[in-house]
């Protein structure tokens, strides 16, 4: 029951919180009532940005969405983001429908252009889009950098580092090598 109520109540505050939102960014921001964002969720909007929350999207405490301005992020119907989950968007980042994330993904539209004159001090970016298909389970602690592509129903491992092209309906990880050492006892 408690849980029913803390729902509701988010559900209540994400309303009216977006709704001061789409007073500062009327052609920007488009949402349905129904959304269930926590307030610690940060929402930042440059000039000429636009975000669009499909049905009832679902976001976790602790993320972060920044649309910078003139670009467009996009969240698909019923998407959900679990804890820490942060999305950064200075071109175009777009999530299909259904498509879920665990805890502290990171999505980067944009790197650093530290090849240029002046160097990171510049604060230059490299953009391309990043597209998520539809339904796709993204593991926690993953980062999905610029230009990546994502089929429909792909399910990215825990720890990955997406780059590039995952076909539909594939299962993207990562090889990792753990090395054990022996303990050595002193008795």
């Amino acid at each position: 029951m408690q849980r029913k109520i803390s729902n509701i109540i988010s559900v209540v505050w994400s309303f009216f919180r977006l709704c001061i939102y789409k007073l500062f960014h009327i052609h920007g921001l488009f949402f349905y009532p129904v959304e269930r964002i926590s307030p610690n969720v940060a929402i930042e909007m440059g000039n000429g940005a636009s975000l669009k929350l499909g049905k009832k999207v679902r976001l976790h405490s602790g993320g972060k969405i920044r649309v910078g301005s003139n670009a467009v992020c996009t969240f698909g119907d019923n998407v959900k983001a679990n804890y820490g989950c942060m999305f950064f968007c200075l071109q175009e980042i777009s999530i299909g429908e259904g498509t879920e994330f665990g805890p502290n993904v990171l999505v980067y539209d944009h790197d650093h252009d530290f090849r240029c004159e002046g160097g990171l001090k510049e604060e230059k970016f490299r953009c391309s889009s990043v597209k998520i298909g539809r339904n796709c389970w993204i593991g926690a602690n993953t980062v999905i950098l610029r230009g990546s592509v994502i089929g429909d129903n792909a399910v990215i491992a825990a720890g990955s580092v997406v780059t590039g092209q995952v076909p539909a309906d594939s299962i993207l990880v990562q090889k990792r090598e753990n090395t054990l050492l022996p303990v050595k006892r002193t008795d």
